[in-house]
């Protein structure tokens, strides 16, 4: 992996704290965005008079911002610091979230969700650059989970505070903080983020030979169709809660905080395990998901069942920093570009997910359909895992 050049890079532990705190705070807006626009999925609804499933399009509008935001900005940025694009990012996300918070009809805000995804990849991807470079090659999947984490403790803290915010003074002041939180993060990031140089050898042709590399693509692949199992649950677990579980609004943030700890437990140990057996524990996390989602129609109709499952959903989360570390590892001299694209991926993931849970809905198969939905997209995950497990034993490659 190719190194940041730093100047004035922090030498001490707490300097490293530091730009980590101020990177991970990053990953917590986001996170609190992105998963947040998920629980708030009834009061849009209920606000601007459409069903579940029409409210559910504003998830797939920011995923396909994301999706095209990501890769665009990291191709035509490279002759940007990693840190001027990071407080850039930040700002530009602020502005998206407002729009949000602001936009009169469910069209705008639809445009406006498109706008808020932009940054979303280009932000983590830099991000997770950046917190790997300044690590041993051993401790670099940790360390893109300490960026992650802040997405994970979102889950815990930030999403049960904005969606309780929805539900006392409307889900429109849920996206005011999130664009205050980003706003935070780009002035943390202009004080903590170390300066850095642009590499002599960054090109837009540089990044672009991570699209000849085939792993790259298998692993691109694993993350949009494993963890589309996750979104796919996530999306509708506040609208199952209330009409199948048959609990009170005011569990859902609860219920959310129980995702979001299984989420953040599942990102420490993984990162951890990646960094001595990569391949091994990016199936083993597919696995688990899939058996998550198999349990989760029988276990909807009682709530501590449901919690049950829903932290293990939460839990094989923690793919999403494995399949991070292994694009580092197979892309080199153009991890930018594939960090990037890691986004867009779980991004697909986060529309399809969400995308085929509706289909479902909209059938008439019940709510708790979207368990089997997301079935099918662990164990499709899994199957391309060995395929690429397959590629690197053909190639004569150590599998690990």
């Amino acid at each position: 992996m190719s190194e940041v050049a730093l100047e004035g890079a922090p030498r001490t532990a707490m300097g490293l704290r530091s730009i980590f705190f101020a990177l991970g705070l990053g990953g917590f807006t986001i996170g609190t965005a992105e998963f947040a626009a998920m629980s708030l999925v009834p009061m849009i609804a209920r606000s601007l008079g459409i069903t579940d499933p029409q409210a559910g399009h504003a998830i797939v509008l920011y995923a396909a911002g994301v999706c095209v935001g990501a890769p665009t900005i990291a191709l035509f940025s490279t002759k940007i610091s990693r840190r001027g694009l990071l407080i850039g990012m930040m700002l530009f996300y602020a502005i998206g979230n407002g729009l949000s918070a602001l936009a009169p009809n469910f069209p705008l805000l639809l445009l406006s969700r498109f706008i808020s995804g932009l940054p979303h990849g280009a932000y983590f991807g830099t991000a997770g650059v950046l917190a790997a470079s300044l690590v041993p090659p051993n401790k670099r999947s940790q360390a893109v989970a300490r960026v992650v984490l802040g997405l994970t403790i979102a889950t815990i803290g930030g999403v049960p505070l904005a969606n309780a915010i929805g539900q006392f003074a409307g889900w429109r002041w849920a996206f005011a903080l999130i664009a205050f939180l980003a706003i935070c993060t780009a002035v943390l990031l202009a004080r903590f983020a170390p300066r850095d140089r642009v590499r002599a050898d960054a090109s837009l042709k540089s990044e672009l030979a991570a699209l000849r590399i085939r792993q790259v693509w298998l692993t691109l692949a694993i993350g949009a169709v494993g963890f589309g199992s996750v979104f796919c649950i996530y999306t509708y677990l506040a609208s199952i809660m209330i009409n199948v579980t048959h609990v009170s609004e005011s569990m859902v943030p609860a219920l959310l905080a129980v995702f979001g700890i299984g989420m953040t437990i599942g990102t420490l140990v993984c990162a951890w395990l990646a960094d001595h057996k990569m391949m091994p524990t990016m199936g083993g996390v597919l696995l688990m998901g899939a058996a998550s989602m198999a349990g989760f129609p029988a276990a909807s109709h009682e709530i501590y069942s449901l919690a049950a499952v829903v932290f293990m959903v939460g839990c094989s989360g923690g793919l999403a920093t494995v399949v991070q570390a292994r694009l580092l590892a197979v892309a080199v001299g153009a991890e930018s570009l594939a960090a990037a694209l890691n986004q867009s991926a779980f991004n697909i993931a986060n529309a399809v997910g969400p995308w085929l849970g509706g289909l479902a809905i909209s059938a008439g198969l019940g709510w708790t359909s979207v368990g089997w939905v997301g079935l099918a997209l662990s164990i499709g995950g899994f199957g391309i895992w060995l395929l690429s497990v397959a590629e690197d034993y053909r190639a004569g490659r150590i599998v690990r």
